[in-house]
């Protein structure tokens, strides 16, 4: 392998470009890729971490059966036989596959392949379901394919950004500075953030509509009506290229001003200027990601927003249009090959006959899958009532990221045959596995990725897999040659899963489908190889297009794009019994359920605890105090979570983040709050809508820990863990009383005669602190008491890499605070450059006027640019004269200011 390779980021569905290195040592160095036309050399916190990342004490080296060490050929012939004696028992819908957006689209189509057309059943789902299915849903309906018509420099041509349920500047980072760029050099772009949240998003917005959960139906059924009545409709564009208008309009009349603002609860003034703002900007774009999709009337609200779209004739050309985007790295790749149930192969459609059979007879398969499987909520539905009888799980960890995710891990114990491929044994699906293989992680596999704007990457290989760990599509290949099919699946490098997907893409394809990379049928290894990033349609003439359906030429039967008519419902009541509504989503630094980033320090230097955002007045009704550990209840489960109380949060709804797994806390994971409905057109889980109740959790005790190794088991009612250099950092809160020593037998600490100690108790405040070193090194350092315990936890969490060769630092430890002149950077605020609040605070008192004279000073906010937003609300506090806190400093003691994005340095 060469030193350098030109790879892509394994995190968001913007597909940043990487550049990977080996250096002396076996250790790798990783920066952006100038080169790369999604990202130009930039990375988000979590894509500069990654070499953080590539060393797992957990990892998965070698097959398992029953939890005992196999060879692959014992544990492949297993999988297969099980696999076939269930499908000639009961039928091919008795089995399933649950994929995953991160695994490779050479991966994505041999599962596929093997699920739908050998085997029969179209029972293969992904998480991808989770994130983007109302997209794919709101797509096909308006345009009879699941097509992205535009692309990323569409943001920095337009004239007016409307970014809807997308926290952009966390989720989509260099996308998102890609839009602050061109803000800058043209003032003139607007930009309004619709969005219950205030989030880092919309504190950079000209507008932001705090709208209600789950009403975006109405703002934009209104908007519709505006158009109309502002006489903005493209009546040639409708006349060419759509039909439906006028059921869609009779519809939307009916949502004028007021009756949206009720339904919405903004105000008609906000209303009337967004409305204003698009009816007299041609050049709009209109991008949208979870908030959208991630509800029971998420295809709804989709083809709310194409239709104002479509009835504009705005689309198809630079600087306008909408625009999904996906997140996950290869959520696409997954929609292209037919890794959704109720999809097939090369965005052909699994109920089309003509379809089917191209499929199949370019496969050369026995059978086609003739009808949709079933989708990721109803398959382990069936699971639970043993319908589905063997599942091989890739890539994914769907005993936490599903919701109802306790019924989840009860129907993956009720099931009678769990495959589970995964790089780590640290994830809490891993239990329930029959059969666990060990599978290629980012850096040890090679393929292609897709992108939000259509663009296809290779992800190549830079270190040798582990131990026996291979890649998912080379387990699949040998599963299926063991049942059967060894003719049809004779890959023996990912260049040749990728022709044969790419000749598919062109079989009987003349311009009536949208996908089709024909260019590359018949593509030699050394091209695959040395492939550089591309645009479909790629037709195997040359020929392709940047953007769809700016002249129509839509993939429906009559050519038209579908102006479809939604009606608003108005979201479900809540009752005395829940009366909130929890939404969910993801933070800054962290991905998914943590397998990855979890392993990085850094990256949870900036929220190192599960939480829940909560509206000042809510907290006030429910007895909740800011930095309290509260119990949040559903009626599908419980979470013990910390309150951050800011007014960031829309009153009556509390927001929590998705990734805390049973490896990081003691209850945090919230998926298990979140009900199972979902949309009936798409499928996709209602995750930002869930009826819950909030109440503070009777704590007679927290506690802060730093350690030099992780404990077995925490035997405290509250714990969160986070990676620290050269150990771990424990915050923790039980309901009966403990003392400082009881403390440290709950952490496993040692407290024998063979460790120096200190200790200190304050009889008048019940705080106790107690630390311990071995050879002259800090192995634990403890501190509790009946209230959040005030200790610096930047400065803490360096502590087990420092040393202590005098009594006077040691008694510093006890201090809760550094000594004599060291210094205490405080809370986090960028994590790429580690910079923490203090810095930022004293380069502003030094003369330091705005963003970027602070970056210049000490480098914050020159990275990935996410923490910007933070930046901006510490200078505002301290030019405003307050010097106090940003968010919960000290593992919860509040601090509190108006800041639009604190620091939450304990959670």
């Amino acid at each position: 392998m060469p030193d350098s390779v030109r790879t892509t980021c394994p995190y968001c569905g913007v597909g940043c470009g990487v550049i990977a290195t080996r250096q002396d040592g076996g250790r790798v160095s990783v920066a952006g890729d100038p080169a790369h036309p999604a990202n130009f050399g930039r990375l988000c916190s979590k894509g500069s971490a990654l070499a953080d990342t590539l060393a797992d004490p957990d990892r998965l080296l070698f097959p398992e059966i029953a939890g005992k060490r196999v060879g692959w050929n014992e544990a492949l012939d297993h999988i297969a036989t099980r696999f076939a004696d269930t499908i000639a028992e009961h039928g091919p819908d008795s089995v399933a596959f649950y994929v995953s957006g991160q695994i490779l689209t050479e991966d994505y189509y041999v599962a596929n392949k093997l699920m739908k057309g050998f085997i029969g059943s179209a029972n293969i789902d992904t998480n991808s379901r989770l994130c983007m299915a109302s997209s794919v849903a709101g797509h096909r309906r308006a345009f009879g394919s699941d097509t992205v018509p535009g692309t990323y420099e569409d943001l920095e041509e337009a004239d007016l950004v409307v970014l809807v349920g997308s926290n952009l500047a966390w989720c989509h980072p260099v996308l998102y500075q890609r839009l602050e760029a061109a803000r800058a050099r043209r003032p003139g772009l607007r930009l309004v953030v619709i969005d219950p949240r205030r989030t880092a998003t919309a504190a950079s917005a000209d507008l932001h509509l705090a709208l209600a959960p789950d009403t975006d139906v109405a703002l934009y059924n209104g908007l519709l009506a505006h158009l109309e009545r502002a006489g903005r409709i493209d009546r040639t564009y409708v006349a060419r290229h759509t039909r439906g208008l006028e059921a869609a309009l009779e519809v939307a009349r009916g949502c004028d001003v007021a009756t949206v603002a009720e339904a919405t609860g903004l105000a008609s003034a906000d209303i009337a200027r967004f409305y204003e703002w698009v009816g007299e900007t041609p050049k709009t774009v209109t991008v949208y990601s979870q908030g959208v999709n991630q509800s029971v009337v998420g295809t709804d609200k989709v083809n709310a927003i194409l239709n104002t779209h479509l009835a504009s004739g705005r689309l198809g050309r630079p600087g306008c249009g909408p625009f999904s985007v996906t997140g996950q790295p290869n959520a696409m790749g997954g929609r292209e090959v037919g890794g959704l149930a109720n999809m097939l192969a090369a965005h052909m459609a699994i109920e089309n006959p003509a379809h089917r059979g191209i499929v199949q007879d370019f496969w050369q398969s026995p059978r086609i899958a003739e009808r949709p499987g079933l989708k990721a909520v109803e398959m382990f539905q069936a699971l639970r009532e043993g319908r589905i009888k063997a599942i091989w799980i890739m890539a994914t960890n769907p005993a936490d990221s599903l919701p109802d995710a306790d019924a989840v891990r009860a129907a993956l114990s009720a099931c009678d045959f769990v495959v589970v491929s995964d790089v780590t044994r640290r994830t809490d699906t891993v239990p329930f596995a029959n059969v666990l293989l060990p599978a290629a992680a980012w850096g040890e596999k090679d393929g292609t990725v897709t992108n939000s704007e259509r663009r296809i990457s290779r992800q190549r290989a830079f270190r040798a897999p582990p131990g026996e760990a291979r890649p998912d599509w080379w387990a699949l290949t040998q599963v299926a040659r063991r049942m059967g099919f060894a003719e049809a699946f004779a890959y023996e490098r990912p260049a040749d899963i990728y022709r044969e997907h790419a000749a598919l893409s062109a079989e009987q394809n003349h311009g009536s489908r949208d996908f089709d990379i024909g260019a590359h049928t018949g593509i030699d290894e050394a091209t695959y190889d040395a492939l550089e990033p591309f645009q479909w349609p790629l037709r195997a003439d040359g020929s392709g297009a940047a953007r769809f359906f700016a002249e129509g030429g839509f993939f429906t039967a009559d050519g038209r794009a579908a102006i479809w008519p939604v009606a608003y419902q108005a979201p479900r009541k809540r009752g005395r019994r829940y009366p909130l509504v929890l939404n969910t989503g993801r933070i800054r630094d962290q991905w998914h359920m943590m397998t990855r980033t979890g392993l990085s320090p850094r990256l949870l230097t900036h929220m190192a605890e599960p939480f829940c955002e909560i509206h000042p007045h809510d907290a006030e009704r429910a007895g909740v105090s800011d930095a309290q550990v509260v119990v949040l209840e559903s009626p599908h489960g419980r979470a013990l979570l910390r309150a951050l109380v800011s007014d960031r949060a829309r009153e009556g709804s509390v927001f929590a983040p998705m990734h805390w797994s049973d490896q990081f806390a003691a209850a945090g994971r919230i998926d298990a709050l979140v009900g199972p409905e979902t949309d009936p057109v798409s499928g996709q889980p209602g995750s930002k809508f869930t009826p819950v109740a909030l109440r503070p959790f009777a704590a007679s005790w927290y506690g802060f820990a730093v350690l030099c190794e992780r404990p077995e088991e925490i035997g405290a009612e509250y714990w969160a863990i986070a990676p620290v250099e050269g150990g771990w950092r424990v915050e923790m809160a039980g309901a009966n009383p403990a003392d400082v020593h009881e403390l440290a037998a709950m952490l496993g600490v040692s407290l024998s005669s063979g460790n120096d100690r200190l200790s200190y108790r304050d009889t008048a405040s019940g705080e106790e602190r107690l630390a311990c070193w071995k050879d002259g090194r800090l192995v634990a350092a403890l501190f509790t008491g009946p209230a959040p315990v005030g200790v610096s936890r930047a400065w803490a969490s360096g502590l087990l890499a420092a040393g202590f060769p005098s009594l006077r630092e040691r008694a510093s430890v006890l201090a809760g605070r550094p000594g004599g002149t060291a210094p205490d950077i405080g809370a986090i605020v960028c994590s790429c450059r580690n910079v923490g609040l203090n810095q930022i605070t004293a380069a502003i008192k030094d003369g330091a006027c705005d963003i970027a004279t602070i970056g210049e000073a000490v480098d914050a906010g020159t990275q990935c640019g996410s923490c910007r937003s933070e930046i901006g609300a510490i200078l505002a506090r301290v030019q405003g004269g307050r010097t106090g806190g940003s968010g919960l400093q000290g593992g919860g003691m509040p601090e509190r200011e108006d800041a639009d994005e604190p620091v939450a340095e304990a959670v």
